[in-house]
C-alpha cells in the first residue's frame, strides 16, 4: 500500500506552504468528502470550514452536479474553443448574462480567478487603445486598493497589494497607483462610523482627478477584501465607488471570484448596491467547487472596441487550452440550476444570521479577539497580543497557523489568513454543523491564546 505522507514529501511541492515546516508534519490525507465534511485515510471526518478554500456550496457529492458531469462524459470531456463552440459553454454564457447586472452581454471563459482578472486588465487596456470614435492610448494604469489580492498570475499580482506574497515578485511587475481599502476598524482617513460621511471615498476621488486622464480602470472586490482577512466595506461605498468610476470615465472591475454565488448573502456582492461594473470576473464557485473554471464578463461597449476588419487586429489576441471546457461548464449549469431549484439564496439567509450570532455569542467579548468582521458566510476573526493598543502577536508565534492546526485536532478544517481565523463554509451548512464549527474553532482560539499567554515573552 502506498504511504500517501510519505510519498507527499518527497515529490509534492505545495502551495502558499512553507515546505521546510511541512516535512516536519504527518500531512492530512483527504481521501474523500460527503456533504460538508471531508474524511482522511483513517475514516475520520472533519467538517469543511473553509469550504476546500472558498469554493464548496452545496456539500461535496452533489447528486444533481455529479449527475451533469457523468452525462456531459458520455458526450465530450473536452474540444478547443478556438474557431468553434460547444453546447453547454453557450448555455452557461446564456445564463451567467441573464443573472448577472444588465449591462454584461458578453462571457470570456478562463481557468481559474487569476486568469479572470487577467483577461479583465487586458480587455480594459486594449479597450481604452482602441476604442472608436476617440481612442485613449494614454489610459494605461490601474488603481488598486492596499492589501489587495486578486491571484498569483503577473498580471494580477500587479493590481494586488498583500505584501506577504507579492513583495518578491515587484521587479516582475507593471507599476499600479494604490488607494487605500475603506476599513473602519483601521480607518485610513482617521474618522468613525457613523457620523464619517464615507471620507474613505475622498482619497479614491483625489486619485480619480489627478488621473483618471491615464487610469484604465479600478480593480475591487465588492463588499469583502478576502485574502486580507475579510475586511468589509461600509455600505454605500460600493455604489458612491462606482458613480466616481462613471464620472471620471475609469472602468470599474469587479473582481467576485471569492464574493459570487451566494457568500455575502446575494447571487454577487454588487447586487446588494445595485452596481453594474463594466468587468466582472467569476471563478472559485461557479462550478459549485468541482471543476476549475472562470468567466470574465464584459458590457456590449468593451465588446464592440474589439470588432472590425481581420486585417486591422482589433482581435482580443488572449486563450487558454481548455476554455470553455464542457465538463466545467455542465457542472456549472447544474450548479445553477441547483440554486434555482433549492431557492439557496432564500434558504440560507437565517443561516447567515445563525452563524453571525453564534461567532459574536462565543468570541465578541474574547480578550485576544480584535475584530470580527465580514458578510453574509465570510467571517473573519482577527486575533491580537493586546487589542486595545493594536499590538500583534510576533509573526514567529504563528497564531493563525496554531489556532487551525487545534481546529483540526478537534475536527474542523480551517485556513486562517495570519492571525486572522477566517470562515467560509459551505452555503449548504446546517444550522447546527454551523454551531460546531463556530464552537470547535472558538474553543482552538481559546486553548492557543491561552498557551501564547502563559509562554515567555
Amino acid at each position: 500500500m502506498v504511504d500517501t505522507g510519505s510519498t507527499d514529501r518527497r515529490v509534492v511541492w505545495h502551495p502558499f506552504t512553507q515546505m521546510a515546516d511541512w516535512q516536519r508534519q504527518a500531512p492530512l490525507v483527504i481521501t474523500h468528502g460527503r456533504g460538508c465534511q471531508l474524511f482522511d485515510e483513517s475514516g475520520r471526518g472533519y467538517l469543511d470550514g473553509s469550504s476546500s478554500i472558498w469554493v464548496n456550496l452545496h456539500g461535496h457529492q452533489k447528486a444533481p452536479i455529479d449527475r451533469a458531469i457523468r452525462k456531459q462524459l458520455r458526450k465530450v470531456a473536452h474540444t478547443t474553443f478556438l474557431g468553434q463552440t460547444n453546447p453547454v459553454a453557450v448555455e452557461l454564457a446564456e445564463r451567467l448574462v441573464a443573472l448577472t447586472p444588465d449591462r454584461l452581454t458578453r462571457v470570456f471563459y478562463s481557468d481559474d480567478g487569476s486568469t479572470a482578472v487577467e483577461v479583465a486588465l487586458k480587455m480594459a487596456f486594449q479597450y481604452w487603445q482602441q476604442r472608436r470614435p476617440d481612442p485613449r492610448p494614454d489610459k494605461v494604469r490601474f488603481l488598486r486598493y492596499d492589501n489587495a489580492y486578486h491571484g498569483d498570475t503577473v498580471g494580477a499580482v500587479s493590481v494586488g497589494g498583500v505584501d506577504r506574497f507579492h513583495a518578491a515578485y515587484r521587479p516582475l511587475l507593471f507599476e499600479s497607483d494604490e488607494i487605500p481599502f475603506p476599513h473602519c476598524h483601521r480607518c485610513p482617513v482617521g474618522k468613525q462610523q457613523p457620523t464619517c460621511g464615507l471620507a474613505c471615498l475622498e482619497p479614491v476621488e483625489q486619485a480619480l482627478q489627478t488621473g483618471a486622464d491615464r487610469t484604465a480602470g479600478l480593480v475591487v472586490e465588492p463588499l469583502v477584501q478576502a485574502v486580507s482577512g475579510i475586511r468589509a466595506m461600509p455600505d454605500g461605498y460600493l455604489s458612491a465607488l462606482a458613480e466616481l468610476c462613471r464620472r471620471y470615465e475609469v472602468l470599474l472591475i469587479a473582481d467576485e471570484v471569492a464574493t459570487g454565488f451566494g457568500r455575502t448573502g446575494t447571487l454577487f456582492a454588487c447586487e446588494q448596491e445595485q452596481v453594474a461594473p463594466d468587468l466582472m470576473c467569476l471563478s472559485k464557485g461557479i462550478t459549485g467547487g468541482y471543476m476549475p473554471l472562470a468567466a470574465t464578463l464584459a458590457s456590449d461597449v468593451i465588446y464592440q472596441a474589439f470588432l472590425g476588419r481581420y486585417d486591422e487586429f482589433r482581435t482580443f489576441f488572449h486563450g487558454h487550452s481548455y476554455t470553455g471546457n464542457p465538463l466545467g461548464c455542465a457542472a456549472a449549469v447544474a450548479n445553477l440550476e441547483v440554486f434555482e431549484k433549492e431557492r439557496i439564496i432564500d434558504r440560507i439567509q437565517p443561516r447567515i444570521r445563525h452563524l453571525w450570532k453564534r461567532v459574536r455569542a462565543r468570541l465578541e467579548r474574547h480578550n485576544n479577539v480584535a475584530e470580527i468582521r465580514g458578510r453574509g458566510l465570510m467571517v473573519g476573526i482577527e486575533l491580537q497580543r493586546d487589542p486595545a493598543s493594536d499590538t500583534a502577536y510576533p509573526v514567529a508565534a504563528q497564531v493563525g497557523n496554531r489556532v487551525g492546526r487545534a481546529a483540526q485536532e478537534l475536527g474542523v478544517l480551517i485556513r486562517p489568513i495570519g492571525d486572522t481565523v477566517v470562515l467560509v463554509p459551505a452555503l449548504a451548512m446546517s444550522k447546527p454543523q454551523l454551531s460546531t464549527l463556530v464552537d470547535r474553532v472558538a474553543d482552538a482560539i481559546e486553548q492557543v491564546t491561552d498557551e501564547q499567554a502563559a509562554a515567555p515573552c
